[in-house]
């Protein structure tokens, strides 16, 4: 059987999406709805009881959130004490107003009340375990709604990413077309990079060698690069030094070559052109020379 693909994924994830909206729960709508049921006369007494915010969250039709919930809630946790105070005081009242008037009337002794002071506070101590259990209930509850509010808000992102992959699927498809259509003509000698450098044609296991020695060589280089910058310093000072010792030298030199000019201008001004004769009479001494050796067949 073949894995599912990303179009069936992403028609998979709308379709449960669709059909599984997640929303914050309308916890007004069952009291709406019984609030609708009641007579009017009903329905004045109750709207005679509650006060003008609960009135107000009923009426309105757009969708709960979470900041009219908590608020809804701290409002009916107030009424719902007050409607305890009067259910307590009305229930006391009327016990005691039966006990007076009853015949015989009601005698309470001290133990009885010893016993019932002691039955109370066992209910109190149980009344507030159980209160603090579920306060952590409901600490727990929420906890978990807002993990799974952030876990519900990651699954939308990554639909929407989901979404956005078959293009991208089907572009680097295109790109891998493309190169093997670039390397199957290079193989016939279509492609000049690959067949002026060879390295680009070697497998796998060769090229890791290949990028491992390139790298061994590149490391050889920086640590000769660290040693020549190592020595720059010591160079550049013995540099600055033979400058040093090289400025009188070149002075030196320039001042001999300008008095040996200058001389030699005084001699050429001296002689007046005698040296050109005493060449030539040279030449012809030479000649002469030569000829009466060759005439008296005298070896030089």
């Amino acid at each position: 059987m073949a894995p599912p693909t990303a179009e069936d994924v992403l028609t998979a994830l709308h379709s449960l999406n669709a059909t599984h909206e997640i929303t914050i729960l309308k916890l007004s709508e069952p009291i709406s709805a019984t609030i609708a049921q009641q007579k009017p006369q009903d329905q004045q007494k109750q709207q005679q009881r509650t006060s003008d915010i609960s009135t107000s969250s009923l009426q309105q039709e757009d969708a709960t959130t979470p900041s009219s919930l908590e608020a809804d809630l701290t409002h009916y946790r107030e009424l719902f004490a007050k409607l305890r105070f009067s259910y307590v005081e009305q229930v006391t009242k009327e016990k005691f107003i039966r006990a007076i008037v009853g015949d015989p009337p009601l005698i309470v002794t001290p133990q009885e009340n010893v016993d019932l002071e002691r039955r109370n506070l066992a209910a109190k101590a149980a009344l507030k375990a159980l209160k603090t259990e579920v306060a952590d209930l409901a600490t727990e509850l929420e906890r978990r709604a807002r993990e799974l509010s952030r876990r519900y808000e990651g699954v939308r992102l990554e639909t929407s990413r989901l979404g956005e992959l078959p293009a991208e699927i089907a572009g680097l498809e295109d790109a891998v077309a493309r190169l093997r259509e670039q390397a199957q003509g290079s193989g016939g000698g279509g492609h000049p990079d690959r067949t002026d450098n060879p390295d680009l044609s070697l497998p796998l296991a060769k090229t890791l060698e290949l990028v491992e020695a390139r790298k061994r060589q590149r490391a050889e280089l920086d640590r000769q690069l660290e040693q020549l910058q190592s020595q720059v310093p010591r160079k550049k000072k013995e540099l600055e030094r033979l400058q040093a010792e090289l400025q009188p030298l070149e002075a030196k030199r320039q001042n001999s070559t300008a008095a040996a000019k200058e001389a030699r201008r005084r001699k050429d001004q001296a002689l007046g052109g005698v040296e050109d004769d005493l060449e030539e009479r040279g030449r012809w001494y030479r000649a002469a020379d030569a000829t009466l050796r060759q005439m008296l067949e005298i070896e030089s």
